[in-house]
């Protein structure tokens, strides 16, 4: 057996928006595409996710909101509609959307699941659709189910009690912060482009929460600022027994919805430093989530350096 899992599911290629929309299903299918390629399938196990089940999604989200996603995936099927129908101009539910939504949800719980019960020491979960903009009780940002906040909550029942969420997508994780704000057993520590959507955390919602906003154009100085003054000091504090990461790639330059100006070494270079965190904290215990990354060329290359991160110094 190896020591990471891979966890993914064809669900997540099902769900579909607009032909020009940036959240496509192509975004999964060439980060797997590039691990075959490079050799790294031999170094990991890879799982079916299973669809999250409802006492996972209502630790995250109200019943109603739930409710309002199953009605409206309804509504699709008995209209026998293609759809989509709009929750907010960029966030479309198809008759797929929920099936794949439930196995990004269930992608993460499981990896809690198997990374605390020492079966593997990390994992990364190929899905989508991301999650780190859906609040507790409304989506957005392209995001139905907040996975991280998933995989969380089912971390923390099984008895851990600080956990670190790092994000380090381009935009900030509106979602996750709402969730977690002023819980004490969760540390948030992000970066993201102040001028870009959510256009939020630049005012944090709690004492819990370690927002970085960076300018347009920040480069990989700036993120090594932000690692080395700001997020490890506060981890060091807060001792965390497990990493969950909403590993988001588009603040690459070659990426259009971002504005910053990361390389692929960048990348390379963050994922040891969460490892670094892990193997001194956690156990190296790691739990890392697909969040954004549009650009495909880029996040595929990305994406094969993060996990080749996760597979060092075990």
């Amino acid at each position: 057996m190896n020591q990471v899992a891979f966890i993914s599911h064809s669900d997540c290629l099902a769900h579909e928006s607009r032909a020009d929309h940036p959240e496509q299903p192509a975004r999964v299918r060439v980060i797997a595409e590039r691990i075959a390629l490079c050799g790294l399938l031999d170094h990991l196990d890879c799982l079916d996710a299973p669809l999250a089940l409802e006492s996972q999604l209502v630790a995250a989200h109200t019943p109603g909101y739930l409710n309002s996603l199953q009605t409206a995936h309804n509504q699709l099927i008995a209209a026998q509609s293609s759809g989509p129908i709009y929750l907010d101009p960029d966030t479309m539910l198809g008759p797929h959307t929920l099936a794949a939504a439930r196995r990004a949800a269930g992608a993460a719980a499981l990896a809690a699941d198997l990374v605390l019960a020492g079966t593997y020491i990390r994992a990364f979960c190929n899905v989508r659709p991301p999650g780190h903009h859906a609040h507790r009780d409304r989506a957005g940002g392209f995001c139905f189910l907040n996975n991280v906040a998933i995989g969380i909550y089912a971390a923390l029942a099984r008895g851990v009690t600080r956990i670190a969420l790092i994000d380090f997508d381009v935009h900030h994780g509106d979602g996750s912060e709402q969730i977690f704000a002023n819980d004490p057993r969760v540390l948030m520590l992000s970066t993201f482009a102040l001028d870009l959507f959510p256009h939020t955390g630049l005012t944090p919602l709690g004492s819990n929460m370690i927002n970085v906003g960076l300018p347009p154009g920040a480069d990989g100085t700036a993120l090594r600022r932000v690692v080395e003054t700001r997020w490890l000091p506060a981890i060091e504090k807060f001792r965390p027994e497990l990493l969950i990461v909403s590993a988001g790639f588009d603040a690459h330059f070659q990426d259009a919805l971002g504005n910053m100006r990361w390389t692929d070494d960048d990348y390379a270079w963050l994922a040891g430093q969460i490892v670094a965190i892990a193997n001194r904290h956690c156990g190296g215990r790691i739990v890392s989530i697909l969040e954004g990354g549009y650009n495909l060329a880029a996040l595929a290359r990305c994406a094969e350096l993060h996990i080749r991160g996760l597979m060092d110094m075990i």
